[in-house]
């Protein structure tokens, strides 16, 4: 049952992120792909500066913060 909040929460949060960063959506699959690379990123970015979140909210902001910074490196290696 985690896996699939992991899951769900992985495509909330590539969701959002591709909606805050302009022309980042990958589509359904794709925002998935980010979601999860992303909260990998962000739980190691939360882990380096030492903050916790708890819950699934926590998780969501902490893969959110991990999609939207995965969207801006793949944006300027775009460019």
């Amino acid at each position: 049952m985690n896996f699939i909040w992991f899951l769900l929460i992985g495509l909330c949060a590539g969701w959002l992120a591709g909606q805050i960063v302009k022309g980042g959506s990958f589509g359904l699959v794709g925002n998935l792909i980010v979601g999860v690379i992303g909260a990998l990123l962000g739980g190691f970015i939360f882990d380096l500066l030492n903050i916790a979140a708890y819950g699934r909210l926590g998780s969501l902001v902490t893969a959110l913060v991990g999609a939207i910074v995965l969207l801006l490196l793949l944006r300027s290696l775009k460019r």
